[in-house]
């Protein structure tokens, strides 16, 4: 069941980041930048960024998504998101996977 979840809030994420992208005129070097966040931390992304993507979900799901969709991006995983595990996201109150492109910061 859990493998189902996740497999649909990859896609539905990665529905949303598409769609952003073909409405705000993304360019071949506008990249997303995924990052698991606080409410915090995703608020603070949210005032300094636009567009954003921002999806709040359960701890046991929010990894496993964020290495999908890294993976269907393209993308590789830095040193530090390597380290992120289960019980680090439950230490850290992460909640929430947040996509924005930093060369789009809001004005």
């Amino acid at each position: 069941m859990q493998e189902q979840t996740v497999e649909n809030e990859t896609r539905m994420y990665l529905f949303d980041l598409m769609n952003t992208a073909k409405e705000h005129g993304f360019k071949a070097d506008d990249n997303w930048q995924l990052s698991l966040a606080t409410d915090k931390e995703r608020s603070n992304i949210q005032k300094n960024y636009h567009p954003t993507i921002a999806a709040k979900m359960f701890p046991e799901v929010l990894l496993p998504v964020f290495h999908s969709i890294k993976s269907k991006l393209h993308q590789t995983l830095n040193s530090e998101e390597q380290l992120i595990n289960t019980k680090s996201i439950s230490a850290e109150d992460l909640k929430f996977l947040v996509a924005f492109v930093p060369t789009r910061p809001r004005t």
